[in-house]
């Protein structure tokens, strides 16, 4: 086998594999900041449940995260699961597993602002809301793109692991093809779209990170 047949019967698995990834991306970053709100609540029993909520998903394996999400509903509930259910259960997994870590990169960033910025801010009259929205979180993101690059890198190799609840994505279907035809070349042509993949999203965050340059203190 070459590597263009290899890649055309991979192509599939591909297209999974990005839509798990930009799907994930899309939900826990926005999901990870309010999480990050709810770590810092001043409500004990938010916090409290919250730090929990991140312990687990921070101290415990995805695959296996992954293995609840997909197996829970049947073995706790008695709810029969189809293999329709492997995308969703894959993506939830996802996307509750780095809303935690996302999470953390936020409220480190927060926590480290000045808190004179805070109190120039109501001087000048903004609210709360227009406080951070408008002058904290553009300076919080600027600080905090180095963590969320490695782990949006981290998240591209992670989707591999999807294979244990058999979702077909490209690392799937270059085992099953790999076994079928006693070949490395599917493993081969696996780990040069994960590193053009990645090379791709280092160069779409290094972009950004020039964009909120601005934001740099010289």
């Amino acid at each position: 086998m070459d590597f263009i047949s290899v890649s055309q019967q991979l192509a599939i698995g591909m297209i999974t594999t990005i839509e798990l990834f930009l799907l994930t991306l899309i939900l826990s970053l926005p999901l990870g900041l309010g999480v990050a709100f709810c770590r810092m609540s001043k409500n004990g029993l938010v916090r409290g449940i919250t730090k929990i909520y991140i312990s687990i998903m921070r101290g415990t394996p995805l695959m296996l995260q992954l293995l609840v999400v997909y197996f829970g509903p049947y073995l706790i509930f008695g709810i029969t699961i189809s293999s329709s259910y492997r995308f969703p259960a894959a993506l939830i997994a996802f996307v509750i597993n780095y809303a935690a870590y996302f999470a953390e990169i936020y409220r480190g960033g927060i926590e480290s602002m000045e808190v004179g910025q805070y109190e120039a801010a109501q001087v000048l009259g903004f609210s709360k809301t227009q406080t951070f929205f408008k002058i904290i979180l553009p300076q919080v993101i600027k600080r905090i793109l180095p963590s969320i690059t490695n782990e949006i890198i981290t998240l591209v190799k992670d989707t591999s692991l999807a294979y244990a609840i058999a979702v077909t994505e490209m690392f799937t279907l270059a085992k099953q093809i790999a076994a079928s035809e006693a070949t490395m070349m599917p493993y081969f042509v696996a780990g040069v779209f994960y590193y053009i993949f990645n090379f791709i999203v280092a160069f779409g965050m290094e972009k950004v990170e020039e964009k909120f340059g601005y934001y740099t203190n010289k």
